[in-house]
């Protein structure tokens, strides 16, 4: 690490977001799985879209399925994979862009990591706090079944635990509400962090 100097070049965040007409930053989703987190964030993208935000979407699945397919689900590798998510997406931040993060990210010292790494001022929390009977309910992928049955180990909610968060900007909880009611009061803490 010694023979290392962070280079600086030319253009920076601050030019990209005069260039792309809006300020950049993380909204992080953290929740059970089965919350809402990937429906509510692809939802979000959708409208900053129509809106002609530069965003992009990081979601946990596809993150494990490239650049952490070498991590499993102990608490250290969930930690290294929270800190290689919190890295890209503070690139992409400084690419200008608006970028989502959907992770359970089940504990609170890796959520104030990635709020180190990209500093108060370019991050958002957003917790959908989707209660787990709720979840389970909805099992959407079929993994709260495999975790009761003791088929998948060191799972959130089950034989895992999810520390709530703390210091999140928005809860919000998913159960008997319309997606539109979510986004609406989602929409409201990012469209006053654009400009």
């Amino acid at each position: 690490m010694n023979n290392l100097t962070k280079q600086f070049f030319s253009i920076d965040r601050n030019q990209r977001i005069a260039s792309n007409g809006h300020n950049s930053f993380l909204i992080w989703f953290t929740g059970l799985s089965g919350s809402g987190k990937s429906t509510l964030a692809n939802l979000l993208e959708v409208e900053l879209h129509k809106k002609g935000i530069k965003t992009f979407l990081l979601d946990g699945d596809n993150m494990r399925l490239g650049l952490n397919k070498d991590l499993g689900f102990s608490e250290n590798d969930r930690g290294e994979n929270i800190r290689r998510i919190g890295e890209v997406g503070n690139l992409m931040v400084d690419a200008g862009l608006v970028t989502l993060a959907a992770f359970v990210s089940p504990f609170e010292k890796d959520r104030e990591m990635v709020r180190n790494i990209l500093g108060k001022e370019k991050y958002i929390e957003i917790y959908v706090s989707t209660p787990l009977e709720e979840c389970i309910t909805r099992d959407v992928k079929g993994l709260y079944k495999k975790a009761l049955k003791g088929e998948i180990t060191d799972f959130t909610g089950v034989s895992s635990p999810y520390e709530s968060p703390t210091k999140a900007d928005l809860t919000i909880d998913t159960t008997g509400k319309e997606l539109s009611e979510c986004l609406e009061a989602i929409l409201a803490v990012v469209l006053q962090k654009l400009n």
